[in-house]
């Protein structure tokens, strides 16, 4: 099942979501209005290899929770995640068994790539 975690009221998630092609092979879950799970946490880990990876330090919560300047380890990274869907790297998508995070140009051409 190819799916994307997304967050319906970041401008930048619904940019690239309009950007894509095929969408309707696609599952949609907007991280705010249902939460992302242990197990679906645990999938991207297994595909990221990294909770890190899966970490935005764009966060709002990371500057006034002042962990830029906390030495997070990887068991920190998961908690936060877990915690609070504004941790998690938007968007992830699981397309064909690999995993796609976050929103930079180059991941947003390899999924357009592959869904098209």
């Amino acid at each position: 099942m190819d799916k994307i975690y997304y967050l319906a009221s970041c401008d930048t998630c619904r940019k690239i979501i309009k950007s894509l092609p095929n969408t309707n092979r696609l599952v949609f879950q907007d991280i705010r209005q249902d939460p992302i799970t242990p197990e679906q946490l645990e999938e991207m880990y297994r595909l990221s290899g990294s909770y890190e990876a899966l970490f935005s330090r764009k966060a709002q919560l990371y500057k006034s929770m002042d962990l830029k300047n906390k030495n997070l380890t990887e068991a920190d990274f998961k908690k936060y995640i877990l915690e609070h869907y504004t941790f998690l790297s938007r968007p992830v998508f699981i397309i064909a068994g690999k995993i796609y995070i976050g929103n930079s140009q180059k991941n947003v051409n390899e999924v357009i790539a592959v869904l098209s």
